[in-house]
């Protein structure tokens, strides 16, 4: 039996867009998620492992994860549910 991959990778992000007001206050910081990703490729749960400090951030960073699609763990040839942990990190430059 082929153990389960424990690698899931992104698919399909979309461009994650810190909001204007975010920018005018300066905040920065990194949020760390927990994925369970379901084998679909859709995030199922999302939890917030690490939070950035700031709430604005972290509901961010949820918002912007929950439109993605990932690649799935998989057993042999067959998608199998997964979790995994995403980094956001919010930068102003």
């Amino acid at each position: 039996m082929t153990p389960a991959s424990a690698n899931a990778g992104y698919l399909k992000t979309r461009r994650r867009n810190t909001p204007r007001w975010l920018k005018r206050r300066g905040w920065e910081g990194t949020v760390l998620l927990r994925v369970h990703v379901l084998a679909s490729g859709k995030p199922g749960e999302i939890q917030i492992q690490k939070s950035s400090g700031r709430e604005a951030l972290d509901e961010a960073a949820l918002s912007a994860v929950k439109r993605w699609s990932f690649v799935p763990a998989k057993q042999g040839d067959v998608a199998q549910d997964g979790w995994v942990s995403v980094p956001i990190d919010f930068k102003i430059h």
